[in-house]
C-alpha cells in the first residue's frame, strides 16, 4: 500500500502497476534528498535553488554574476534611451550592442566552463575557452569603439 501512495503523490514519475517491488526500491544515495511537491512553485523554485548553490562551482556562479550585471546594465541602457531621448544614437547602439555581445561572449564561457558539459567539449581546456573569451570581447570593444565615431 505505501508504494500505491508515493506513486499517487508523484504522479509524474510514477512507476507502473504491473513493476515489482524491487524495481520500486529507492536508490541509495550518499545525501537523502527532500520530495518535491510537484503542485506548488515555490517549493520547485527552492529545490532548484538549493540544487544549484550546492551543485555548482564557485566560477560558474561568478561568471553567473557577471550575466547579471550585464542584463542590468542593458536594462539600465534602454531605460535611459527612451526616458531621455537617445540623441547620440551611435553612442546607445554601441553601448547597447556592446552589452548584448558581452552577454552572448559570457553565456559561450559558462557553457564551455560548467562541469556538467565536458562531454560537449572534450579538447577545449578552461585556459582556451577563457583565452577565446578575452580575443572575442577584445575585437567586440574594438567594433564598438569604432562605431560610436
Amino acid at each position: 500500500m505505501p508504494a500505491k501512495k508515493t506513486a499517487a503523490a508523484f504522479p509524474v514519475t510514477a512507476l507502473p502497476e504491473t513493476t515489482t517491488t524491487a524495481a520500486a526500491a529507492p536508490s541509495k544515495s550518499t545525501k537523502p534528498t527532500k520530495p518535491i511537491s510537484t503542485s506548488n512553485p515555490i517549493s520547485i523554485a527552492n529545490a532548484v535553488w538549493d540544487n544549484y548553490v550546492t551543485g555548482t562551482p564557485q566560477r560558474t556562479k561568478l561568471v553567473d554574476v557577471f550575466l547579471g550585471f550585464l542584463v542590468v546594465t542593458g536594462v539600465l541602457q534602454f531605460a535611459y534611451c527612451v526616458i531621455a531621448g537617445n540623441y547620440p544614437f551611435n553612442a546607445f547602439l554601441a553601448g547597447f550592442a556592446a552589452t548584448v555581445g558581452q552577454f552572448v561572449l559570457t553565456a559561450s564561457l559558462r557553457i564551455q566552463l560548467h562541469t556538467a558539459n565536458k562531454a560537449e567539449f572534450p579538447e577545449i581546456s578552461p585556459e582556451r575557452a577563457f583565452a577565446d573569451f578575452v580575443f572575442g570581447s577584445l575585437i567586440l570593444h574594438v567594433f564598438c569603439t569604432n562605431f560610436i565615431n
